[in-house]
């Protein structure tokens, strides 16, 4: 005769990353097809304790690696508003789940995009919150391996804070969390929302003064949306990041190739693995193998710096817009677009540089 809490009661399927006590979880990879953990994740916990009922996982791509939800386990996730198209990713399921009424809310997680492309491209939101807000556990590392972090889905602003606030919170077993409580995050966002917004500063930085390649009608999409921001008081400007962006690539690369390739290397063990794995992750991992110390610590000193200069950004605007695709959702059949506008993509999620 009581409620657990705000899903009591209600079925959620998992995104196939995140842990599930007694069910499969394959991470969309051969390797890991008869998976079944003993216990769930500590967000899983967490949407436990609440009342959701866990009916199932959301499909991803193989690893969580790529901007397209497809893997040899499950096959393709169709985009929601046109099944020749991808879904992108790697919440492609999640985002897929929400958009056609499959679920209410859906976690997500997020590495370069993952909660943000696949909400943009299946018209749900998607948010990345900030580094250790959603606390993940069990993890190898708790320490060095704080680029991906696990977040919520919905297909309203007040769904997604709802389920932030269950989801976020400190847990002594990731020394990195915030302590807040989420309950901060448990408030009605419509009350007096217009006087909230009126004279905020947001800074458009675009396509990043021409440097990332857009396809047609993108950027106008966006200006377009940041017109209704102007509409309830929002003062938006155009702002330069002020910063390298060749060298936020770069330092990019680094970590990327140095985390990712650390969680791949205990199935690389086996050298008969590197058969039932996708080239992409097969990259990265070799891809890490030259790497040195001084490369990932110049790396390292390089994103502090940009973090320096985004805390000048901040100092001018109270937020910064900038697109969450490059791309309009490409061809199911294609495994990553190889140019954008005519500019080619040196890399699997160059496609993605947007979202880093």
């Amino acid at each position: 005769g009581a409620s657990n809490g705000w899903l009591h009661g209600i079925p959620i399927a998992i995104k196939d990353i995140a842990p599930t006590a007694d069910i499969a979880s394959t991470m969309g990879s051969l390797l890991l097809k008869n998976l079944i953990p003993k216990e769930d994740g500590l967000m899983v916990q967490r949407m436990k304790a609440a009342g959701c009922i866990v009916i199932g996982k959301t499909n991803v791509p193989e690893f969580g690696l790529g901007s397209h939800t497809f893997n040899e386990v499950f096959g393709a996730t169709c985009n929601a508003f046109d099944s020749t198209k991808s879904a992108g990713g790697s919440s492609g399921g999640a985002a897929v789940a929400l958009a056609t009424g499959m679920l209410s809310v859906a976690d997500g997680s997020d590495f370069m995009g993952s909660l943000r492309n696949p909400a943009a491209w299946n018209n749900v939101f998607g948010m990345r919150p900030s580094q250790g807000r959603v606390p993940m556990w069990p993890v190898a590392d708790v320490w060095v391996s704080q680029l991906g972090t696990e977040g919520p889905m919905g297909r309203t602003v007040q769904d997604v804070a709802k389920l932030l606030s269950i989801q976020a919170g400190w847990d002594a077993r990731s020394p990195l969390s915030i302590a807040e409580d989420g309950q901060a995050f448990n408030v009605d966002l419509n009350a007096n929302a217009i006087n909230k917004t009126k004279d905020l500063k947001i800074g458009w930085l675009g396509d990043l003064n021409g440097y990332l390649p857009m396809e047609a009608g993108i950027l106008e999409v966006c200006e377009q949306g940041l017109k209704r921001f102007e509409s309830v008081g929002c003062k938006v400007e155009p702002i330069h990041l002020g910063f390298s962006n060749e060298r936020v690539w770069d330092c990019w690369l680094t970590w990327r190739r140095a985390l990712v390739a650390a969680r791949l290397a205990p199935f690389l063990v086996q050298p008969k693995n590197r058969a039932l794995m996708k080239p992409e992750a097969l990259w990265e991992a070799d891809q890490a193998a030259s790497l040195t110390g001084n490369d990932f610590m110049s790396a390292s000193t390089t994103r502090s710096q940009l973090y320096q200069q985004l805390l000048q950004l901040f100092e001018k605007v109270d937020f910064l817009a900038i697109p969450s695709a490059q791309v309009w959702p490409f061809d199911i059949a294609i495994r990553y677009p190889t140019d954008i506008a005519g500019k080619g993509m040196c890399a699997y999620h160059r496609c993605v540089d947007v979202v880093i």
